[in-house]
């Protein structure tokens, strides 16, 4: 019969942050996590607008009408601007960066 050979843990590695660069960190992601929140609401509550107005018009008997430009223009620039700003691969992800100089720390 073999003897259980168990693994020893490693010892825990030191920390290379403060506790105040940590505490920092946690409220920027607690304020990104809002704001993500706020732009994909807001989107949701635009394209629904849209959508709706482009129902209506579609099923009116009336040729004239139009979807206004404001709403479609609006449509476009926050859905654009929510897909851009949510895209995390364009940058590589979230996180410390392996070619980033300067980390931001907060105030």
């Amino acid at each position: 019969m073999q003897p259980v050979i168990t693994p020893i843990p490693a010892p825990p590695l030191p920390p290379k942050t403060t506790e105040q660069e940590d505490m920092t960190l946690k409220g920027q992601r607690d304020i990104n996590r809002i704001w993500e929140y706020t732009q994909s609401i807001i989107a949701l509550v635009v394209t629904t607008a849209c959508v709706t107005v482009g129902v209506h018009i579609g099923f009116s008997d009336d040729p004239s009408h139009q979807i206004p430009s404001i709403l479609s223009n609006a449509f476009f620039l926050i859905v654009g601007f929510y897909f851009s700003r949510t895209n995390h691969t364009a940058i590589g992800g979230l996180g410390r960066k392996a070619n980033e100089i300067q980390y931001y720390e907060g105030r």
